[in-house]
């Protein structure tokens, strides 16, 4: 038997087979398949931008407003110019810098993140957002490729000191939020004046809903999930809510060698089995939620006395307000016992919560996850328990945040560190999910 016609046709119905599997989908995605960031460049910038600010430690003290910041926004605007972006300052400081799209009619995309530090902070936590965000307009440009939507890189002032750049955007930051004082020492006010905005000008600065077509921030985890289950990339479902109480415990200060231990009220004892059951109260259901005592002080602070009064910090966080509430209630329930047992008082006081819950858009998250898929990269659906830009943008157009590995889960701290590979695939994804949404992703 001649095996040649036989041969021929199985691969004429291979290549048929081929040819119909490819999906109208993926042809209109073959002119970029093969687009990718400049890991090189990446690097290269990263430790650049460490420069400014950089302490005998290893990291950065980059605070808002210093001499420091200022240097390191310099240098990123002219990277902003580099890649071909018209770059301005706007009125509460925040800097951006534009691509025009093809059609003027529509909406920008927005991403990027931030250039300030804590103190004594590390090399990746924002800068990554900046320069991922850079990196992907100027891959644009050297490759010819014009979106349909016009393309927004933002570097937002302050975010260490409360989001203040992001809030203006959105129309939140108050004229009492101008005069607290910033980590440098300025207020908020002077800050602003000092990097080139106007704050009795913050209304210039807002955007409503509808102006922006989407934002993307891509960030360091500062987490230790993603490295303990090796995934490259976190789909980020939400930014936590935050709930603060300072809680006062009055007891009655005594002689600490006269009074006997059945006849004292001891509020740094009530204190001790108080922050035992925050513990046993948040690990007692199921979920991400977590419960902190980060500070205490008892009075009148002596060795030889017992102490009378206790103030101490509670901090409740979870995606869920509700759950938040939940705990709190519990905990409440915990501290009427510990008061009846220890004959002391135990009074709760809630403070301005620092966030509400903030989910990501599921549009914009699926997005992101068929792009790390596409890409051949892992990925898992994720809280961010750390506060970011994108909660504030969130509540007025289609969020979304990546996430890469932090090494050890260490953040602000000098030790931070996040590896080259794992920022390039994160910036891969970034690029990758501001192409489909300018071809209509979210539509």
């Amino acid at each position: 038997m001649n095996k040649r016609p036989v041969l021929f046709i199985f691969i004429c119905l291979g290549i048929f087979f081929f040819c119909q599997a490819i999906s109208p989908a993926q042809e209109s995605d073959n002119p970029y398949q093969k687009l990718r960031v400049n890991s090189m460049r990446i690097e290269q910038r990263i430790l650049k931008l460490a420069e400014f600010g950089r302490n005998p430690e290893g990291g950065v003290s980059r605070v808002a407003f210093s001499e420091a910041d200022i240097q390191g926004r310099n240098y990123a605007m002219s990277l902003m110019k580099e890649a071909g972006l018209k770059v301005r300052i706007d009125e509460a400081g925040n800097i951006i810098g534009r691509r025009e799209g093809s059609n003027p009619e529509l909406p920008p995309i927005l991403f990027g993140s931030h250039l300030d530090s804590v103190p004594n902070g590390g090399k990746y936590d924002g800068s990554l957002g900046v320069i991922g965000a850079i990196e992907c307009v100027q891959v644009f440009q050297e490759n010819g490729i014009i979106t349909r939507h016009p393309l927004e890189v933002v570097v937002f002032s302050d975010e260490e000191g409360g989001l203040v750049g992001s809030r203006a955007m959105i129309g939140r930051l108050t004229p009492e939020a101008l005069e607290v004082v910033s980590l440098g020492g300025m207020t908020i006010r002077q800050g602003i004046q000092a990097i080139g905005g106007s704050p009795d000008k913050l209304s210039q600065v807002r955007r409503q809903k509808g102006d922006i077509k989407a934002f993307l921030e891509i960030h360091i985890e500062q987490g230790s999930l993603l490295e303990s289950k090796t995934i490259d990339i976190g789909v980020v479902e939400g930014i936590v809510g935050i709930n603060w109480w300072e809680v006062t415990i009055e007891g009655f200060s005594n002689h600490a060698g006269t009074t006997p231990m059945d006849r004292r009220q001891d509020a740094l004892l009530a204190a001790a089995h108080l922050i035992i059951a925050v513990n046993r109260v948040v690990t007692s259901v199921p979920g991400r939620q977590v419960g902190t005592v980060g500070r205490i002080k008892a009075d009148p602070g002596a060795p030889n006395v017992i102490p009378g009064r206790v103030v101490m910090s509670l901090e409740l966080r979870d995606l869920s307000a509700e759950k938040i509430y939940s705990l709190y209630g519990k905990i409440e329930e915990e501290a009427k016992a510990i008061a009846e047992k220890t004959d002391t008082k135990i009074m709760f006081s809630p403070i301005e919560a620092a966030a509400v819950p903030a989910p990501t858009d599921p549009r914009v998250r699926k997005v992101v996850a068929d792009s790390a898929r596409e890409l051949g990269l892992t990925s898992i659906l994720m809280p961010s328990g750390a506060g970011h830009d994108a909660q504030e943008m969130a509540k007025i157009a289609p969020a979304g945040m990546i996430f890469v590995p932090s090494v050890g889960g260490i953040s602000h701290s000098p030790r931070e560190f996040t590896r080259t590979k794992d920022m390039v695939n994160g910036v891969n994804v970034l690029l990758k999910t501001i192409l489909k949404i300018d071809r209509g992703a979210l539509d």
